[in-house]
């Protein structure tokens, strides 16, 4: 039987949303991890650098915000990423001094507002792609933009074929359809989704895309947050050792196998020898790229806005 193999994988952690140069050495580290297993493609969590604030509220209420909640925003800010700062070539330092292929989240700032982002990069450090939320959820949406049409990225590394798609936008019929119709040899998953119900979300969508999916989830607890409780007071509790967000990160194949994962309750890295021939064993019989797409029946378009 013919193969094309190679390993990839996903990172399991978590990081201080107030400090980013602690979350891009930690970044560093566990691409070290990922390459020594022989990993040519690592996927980390959603905005692993630059930080998920979960449970605090940033002091809204409909129709007013107040004072100490301008400062957590403004000292979230400071630690998130330009695309032509230090911070951005730290990163693109690290994956080059470690030849893997990653997709890492990343809080953006362009202007005075932040965007859940994803930034892609190939083995030697450029720049493949950056892929912008297009839909934040709920309460984030209080604290980051949205993306839009130029912020899909399809991105050809030397490992494959990669997408990217944020935590909820998984649940966007439309997304996935634009992505499928490019082809990708992996879609890769930036989430802090930790609920059991997430793998089987995964599973489907390796079966629809017949892509090998890569999610990574953070773990994090309390005290991985630098700030005391009276700038930052979580509702699920104070104590160092409440854990914020589980895990649950986990590599699927193309026709919905479980590879690695999921796993809860701790920092990890998960790692897999793939078969990239899987996904043209299973295009066989559904290919949403092709011949299961139905383009008689269904039109399909993607708008993406002039940027001045």
């Amino acid at each position: 039987m013919l193969t094309n193999t190679r390993t990839v994988s996903v990172v399991q952690i978590g990081s201080d949303p107030f400090d980013s140069d602690a979350a891009i050495a930690k970044f560093g580290e566990w691409l070290a991890k990922a390459k020594a297993q022989g990993s040519e493609l690592a996927v980390f969590p959603e905005a692993f650098i630059g930080g998920y604030p979960k449970g605090v509220d940033f002091g809204v209420r409909v129709g007013s915000r107040d004072d100490a909640g301008r400062e957590l925003f403004r000292l979230y800010a400071d630690n998130a990423v330009t695309l032509d700062d230090a911070r951005f070539e730290k990163i693109r330092d690290a994956v080059a001094a470690n030849g893997v292929a990653c997709v890492t989240g990343v809080i953006e700032k362009r202007g005075g507002t932040l965007y859940c982002s994803t930034f892609s990069f190939e083995k030697d450090g450029s720049l493949l792609g950056v892929h912008r939320k297009l839909m934040p959820t709920a309460m984030e949406r209080l604290i980051w933009g949205m993306g839009d049409g130029n912020d899909l990225p399809i991105m050809d590394s030397k490992a494959g074929r990669l997408v990217s798609a944020i935590c909820w936008e998984n649940y966007m019929p439309l997304m996935r359809s634009h992505y499928y119709a490019h082809n990708p040899d992996f879609y890769c998953v930036s989430t802090v989704d930790d609920r059991p119900v997430w793998a089987p979300s995964m599973q489907m969508i390796a079966l629809e895309s017949r892509s090998f999916v890569l999610s990574a989830c953070q773990y994090m607890t309390r005290g991985d947050i630098s700030l005391e409780a009276d700038q930052y007071d979580a509702i699920q509790g104070n104590a160092s050792e409440t854990v914020l967000i589980s895990g649950g990160s986990c590599i699927i194949s193309p026709m919905g196998e479980i590879l690695a994962g999921p796993i809860f309750g701790e920092e990890t890295l998960l790692s897999a020898t793939i078969d990239l021939n899987d996904r043209t064993r299973g295009q066989f019989d559904m290919d949403n790229a092709g011949h299961y797409t139905r383009p008689d029946v269904f039109d399909f378009a993607v708008r993406k806005p002039t940027k001045s």
